[in-house]
């Protein structure tokens, strides 16, 4: 079920009334797709906050209420300030609910590679986000991924990722997504430990000493 938002209509397009529009929480925004002209809008950024406040996130399939017309969109971009990281800017995709779209889903990883760890080992996402097909309806909020079977030498691709009903993953199929980093701690120290008793085994003569061979009786 889309997620409603709030907009108004008719504002005042240029950098400087965007601005000030952000300055008053405001933020300016443009919804187009479909055939449709483009329309100019603003959301407020407390509506905005509230509508993405469920566990779909920016993925969140929204219900746009512009004017007297609704349109079932998504979060096509948001652009935000480079220093105080706010949105300043939304654009929105307007989507039919029954068409296969194309989204970026955040990838996460769960159970523990005991394996792995018992070695010393570190199993590492590649990606944060996987580009999936799907209907609005099937979106998965996000991509699960099991690692607890995971060995030191193991890999986990794209081709390996067991998706929901009704999503196809698009790209490579041998992308790697998780990897397992090594550390190599074990091998220096033992590598250090030869080196130092190398040292520790060679004598060092004592200047003015006399060698073996050369000294003489006592009185």
């Amino acid at each position: 079920m889309p997620t409603a938002l709030k907009t108004q209509t008719g504002r005042i397009v240029g950098s400087a009334a965007s601005r000030r529009l952000v300055a008053t929480d405001h933020i300016p925004a443009v919804v187009y797709g479909h055939g449709m002209e483009p329309i100019k809008i603003t959301v407020e950024r407390r509506d905005l906050r509230n509508a993405l406040a469920g566990p779909a996130g920016v993925n969140t399939i929204l219900e746009l209420h512009v004017g007297d017309a609704k349109y079932s969109a998504i979060i096509k971009e948001l652009q935000r300030d480079p220093v105080k990281r706010v949105v300043r800017h939304i654009d929105f995709m307007q989507i039919s609910l029954t068409e296969l779209i194309t989204m970026d889903v955040p990838v996460h990883i769960s159970g523990t590679a005991k394996a792995v760890l018992a070695e010393g080992g570190l199993v590492d996402p590649t990606v944060s986000t996987i580009e999936i097909r799907a209907t609005a309806s099937n979106i998965p909020n996000e991509i699960l991924i099991d690692v607890s079977h995971m060995g030191m030498n193991d890999v986990i691709r794209l081709s390996d990722i067991v998706l929901p009903s009704g999503v196809t993953a698009v790209g490579d199929p041998d992308l790697v997504i998780v990897t397992v980093l090594t550390t190599k701690i074990e091998e220096v120290a033992v590598v250090v430990a030869a080196v130092v008793e190398g040292e520790a085994g060679a004598a060092t003569p004592v200047a003015g000493a006399a060698a073996a061979g050369d000294a003489k009786p006592s009185a």
